[in-house]
């Protein structure tokens, strides 16, 4: 169940809805808010904030301090696509910017978002350079993908077009969202934003990594890992699990032709192995079970409802294999990764 607390003077015909999912964030809210009220366009933009029934008082503090926001307040914890989902049904503006509550934009981003939704038309997502929020440094500008869908982060301030944005600062026109089917619920969370990326490129969409404005965003505060510190990159057991099936999910589902079955082969044997040696060096069988032997286990309990998705999605494909792999990195992430940070811990 979910209860709607309306927002009061909100405007009429607003340009954009942004959504904030939010779970326990209310020490995140106030940045993440006043960069929405401190942009250029803040008139005309509808803010949204799903609360996933968090245990903190993230909802007293957003209707006492924020009254011309809206909150849809979860009765139990369902998890970031669900939330979204719901934001997106809510919402009442053309188009649609999903932010993280761990996240502050700069105070001309939504202004260049909508002049470049102007130029690229509804059918492509657009997102800005992300920069990190303790020291200010490039983060990306938006991500390739290598073959094993693993995210590389683009650095290139002239390379656009990308294969995917997280969904951290996702812009797409609400039409295109219903289109696609939002974000997959069989996914939870974690690699929702990959899915839906993947699935506007096959449909002939572009995803488009601006050059200007940008915003910040604290990696990993809300779920948890995916940083870089100085013993390395830590992430943690519950985000490598989803993280690791998911991508699976994706490459099952979106990659066209029938290489998608000797990809998908040669994924599992390099996810065996990496899964081996890594339990081995720390010393922790739960990393190969948990995360690692997960993957099959979960690929076989949901084989048919993914090529059910899969038979879906080719049917509406407008790309083949060579353009949807345009945006597509050769070298594989993961080790790149292991030669600059070395073997990453796994947090419980």
């Amino acid at each position: 169940m979910v209860s709607l607390h309306r927002a009061l003077g909100g405007p009429k015909d607003p340009v954009c809805t942004v959504c904030i999912a939010n779970y326990n964030g209310r020490a995140l809210l106030a940045d993440c808010v006043d960069s929405l009220l401190s942009q250029t366009v803040a008139g005309r933009i509808e803010i949204l904030v799903h609360d996933d029934a968090s245990t903190d008082d993230s909802v007293a503090f957003i209707r006492e301090r924020y009254p011309q926001v809206a909150i849809l307040v979860s009765e139990s914890n369902v998890g970031f696509c669900i939330g979204n989902n719901r934001m997106a049904e809510m919402a009442s503006a053309p188009f649609l910017l999903l932010l993280n509550n761990d996240a502050a934009l700069l105070p001309d981003a939504i202004e260049a978002l909508l002049e470049a939704a102007v130029i690229h038309g509804k059918g492509d997502v657009l997102t800005l350079p992300q920069y990190d929020w303790q020291d200010g440094a490039l983060i990306d500008r938006g991500c390739a993908l290598d073959l094993f869908y693993n995210p590389v982060p683009n650095r290139r301030e002239g390379m656009r077009d990308v294969a995917m944005t997280i969904g951290a600062c996702l812009w797409i026109a609400r039409d295109t969202w219903h289109a696609l089917g939002g974000f997959p619920e069989w996914m939870e969370s974690i690699g929702e934003d990959l899915y839906l990326c993947c699935l506007a490129r096959l449909q002939g969409g572009r995803v488009i990594a601006l050059a200007h404005s940008g915003y910040r965003h604290w990696q990993g505060k809300t779920f948890g890992g995916n940083r870089v510190t100085g013993d390395g990159l830590v992430t943690t057991l519950k985000r490598r699990r989803l993280s690791e099936r998911n991508k699976s999910f994706a490459m099952v589902a979106c990659t066209p032709g029938p290489v998608v079955w000797p990809l998908l082969a040669l994924h599992i044997v390099l996810l065996m192995a990496e899964g081996t040696l890594m339990a081995l060096l720390r010393r922790d069988r739960r990393i190969f079970f948990d995360i690692y032997l997960n993957v099959p286990c979960q690929l076989r309990a949901h084989w048919r409802s993914l090529i059910s998705h899969r038979e879906r999605n080719m049917r509406r494909r407008r790309v083949g294999l060579g353009a949807y792999l345009s945006t597509f990195s050769p070298l594989p992430r993961k080790l790149s990764m292991l030669l600059r940070y070395g073997v990453p811990r796994v947090r419980h």
